[in-house]
């Protein structure tokens, strides 16, 4: 049987997008089903708590298009990995796309993600190699993906564009919540599925305004902080906090050690800032070692009744 295709648009204030994208991405999926490698197609709007017309025409939408048409309608803004979360849960098919809702996506990419992913590939991200955003958009973006290749090693070029595609049984494996969404590819890969990339088109915003401002670029560190903790210390979190405290407690050792040599040359014993210094390192490092034990005990809670594996299959 040939995949059903559900495509997931989170959106925010995009009156001006919605009609013309859903019009795009129904003569994509057409043309797929034309050529016989979808058995059919859904395409699901969630609806971040908008202020302007976008659900009003959202819903002109739907009375013409019922089935293939799918609306989630927060009561408020909560955020874009709470609306594909939504659309995740509320998608009926086998292969999941996701997308921007400002038209800079071009759903015309999808059967190229499509082609990439037959390869044998879980998962397929769309590289915007030629972006038309600002000059300081995409150098935030340079150097978050410096980042993230340094901490992760997933390797992919872009890791902020929106167009994916996915098989169903990633979705399973997916933990969202904060604003992890823009980590989904690389948390994926630190559970074992296969990430590919491919060129996709990037195409200027014509309707509505940007959502991008600098706290984002800002969450997003801590969001790749934590996602790296939690891919190498979620299950072992007393072997982070109490390698921290370990260290410092060498280094007092040393700087103790420093002294009582200094101390013997000249005589003289003194308590200085160095003394200060290995007696602060000390009782920081007890602090680490203390909050890893309790960081251990919650890890062992949490993963009580979890797995901390990821199957592919069992033959």
């Amino acid at each position: 049987m040939k995949p059903f295709l559900s495509v997931i648009i989170p959106i925010y204030n995009e009156e001006g997008n919605v009609i013309p994208l859903y019009k795009e991405i129904k003569e994509t999926s057409f043309e797929l089903l034309k050529k016989k490698k979808i058995s059919g197609f859904e395409v699901i709007f969630v609806n971040d708590g908008s202020t302007d017309n976008t659900q009003a025409n959202l819903e002109n939408l739907k009375k013409t298009e019922k089935s293939r048409l799918k609306i989630i309608q927060f009561r408020k803004n909560f955020g874009q990995t709470p609306a594909l979360k939504a659309g995740f849960k509320n998608a009926k098919g086998d292969l999941l796309v996701t997308m921007d809702g400002d038209l800079q996506n071009d759903p015309k990419d999808i059967p190229k993600l499509m082609d990439k992913l037959d390869e044998g590939y879980d998962l397929v991200s769309g590289w915007r190699h030629n972006r038309k955003d600002k000059f300081t958009k995409r150098i935030s973006s340079k150097i978050m993906n410096f980042l993230r290749k340094k901490m992760i090693g997933d390797n992919l070029h872009d890791y902020g564009c929106s167009l994916k595609i996915y098989k169903k049984e990633c979705v399973k494996d997916l933990e969202l919540f904060g604003e992890l969404h823009r980590y989904i590819t690389a948390y994926l890969y630190v559970k074992g599925y296969k990430i590919g990339e491919v060129k996709v088109n990037h195409h200027p915003r014509k309707s509505g305004q940007t959502k991008y401002k600098f706290n984002r670029g800002v969450n997003g560190i801590l969001d790749l902080f934590y996602l790296k903790f939690w891919a190498s210390f979620s299950s072992r979190p007393l072997h982070f906090f109490g390698r921290i405290g370990i260290y410092q407690w060498i280094l007092a050792i040393l700087i103790v050690i420093e002294q009582i040599i200094k101390a013997l040359l000249i005589k003289q014993l003194n308590f200085g800032p160095m003394l200060a210094l290995a007696l602060m390192l000390v009782l920081t490092g007890l602090l680490f070692i203390i909050f890893g034990f309790l960081s251990e005990m919650m890890s062992r809670s949490y993963f009580k009744d979890k797995e901390i594996y990821s199957l592919k299959k069992i033959i």
